[in-house]
């Protein structure tokens, strides 16, 4: 079955819901690989924080997306993770795909997204992967985030801007709608990445900062031209998860972010693992 011609475009307008051109992803993706971000009976408030402080999609695996109330996804693009690996695997870098775009459609994902660390011993593997992915999510008209990082024993720098712009464009050239990746040093230099990638790139939220820390951060992605951020630890692990969100929709989509139309309810109390 083809789909419409005009689907991709429908579905990657989802993604930018408060600002066309403009992306506030929180993964919470992260229970794979490290184990538990949240108590389960949870894990729905962090969601609604999310979408009531303006992240315009969440990403999670396919068990996951089950579970999320579907109310809460009205105002909230959601994004279906392909890939996984957990630490404790003798080679934590080695992604593999555990679903499909099919299976995504099923649960009514907007977009798919899948990981590939570049450098990393299972790296052909990885991009070949990729590049399946790709062509089925083209076929459906589904848009595909690759989550490109420079990781693996042949890294030396993983925060180079010339290697950051490689990557990227791996993503570009194997058919990805957007590229997320880690950031350059200094920050600034992200705008070479964005000047060398034909399709956006999103820069992750790196490692732990103060709220602070985060905002400033933020505002330097967007001024070097990011089209946006996917910040996930830096919100589930803040004492004040609500009031990250609203900061960086802020950044992001340059207003004050209200909750949408037919509220979601009040910000909840922190999450407690």
């Amino acid at each position: 079955m083809t789909p419409k011609s005009g689907g991709l475009a429908v579905r990657l307008a989802r993604l930018s819901r408060h600002r066309a051109g403009r992306h506030l992803f929180v993964p919470l993706d992260h229970s794979v690989a490290d184990g538990p971000i949240v108590a389960a009976g949870r894990f729905n408030t962090l969601v609604r924080m999310a979408v009531t402080g303006g992240a315009d999609a969440i990403v999670v695996h396919k068990g996951r997306a089950a579970t999320v109330d579907p109310l809460l996804l009205r105002d909230c693009s959601l994004i279906v993770h392909l890939s996984a690996s957990t630490a404790h695997a003798a080679d934590a870098d080695a992604k593999v795909l555990v679903g499909d775009v099919e299976e995504a459609i099923q649960l009514g994902a907007d977009a798919v997204s899948v990981h590939v660390n570049i450098g990393s011993d299972t790296e052909s593997r990885q991009l070949a992967d990729l590049g399946t992915v790709a062509d089925t999510a083209r076929r459906w008209g589904v848009p595909l985030l690759a989550m490109v990082y420079p990781r693996g024993p042949r890294i030396s720098d993983p925060h180079n801007p010339a290697l950051l712009s490689h990557v990227v464009n791996v993503a570009a050239d194997l058919g990805a709608s957007l590229a997320k990746t880690t950031w350059a040093e200094p920050l600034e230099r992200m705008a070479d990445v964005v000047e060398s990638c034909p399709i956006p790139v999103l820069v992750a939220g790196g490692p732990s900062r103060s709220d602070a820390g985060l905002a400033a951060y933020a505002r330097g992605a967007v001024a070097a031209g990011c089209s946006g951020l996917a910040v996930g630890r830096n919100f589930f692990e803040s004492s004040s998860p609500a009031a990250v969100i609203r900061t960086l929709s802020a950044v992001v989509h340059g207003t004050t972010q209200s909750a949408p139309a037919g509220a979601l309810g009040a910000a909840e109390p922190v999450p407690a693992t």
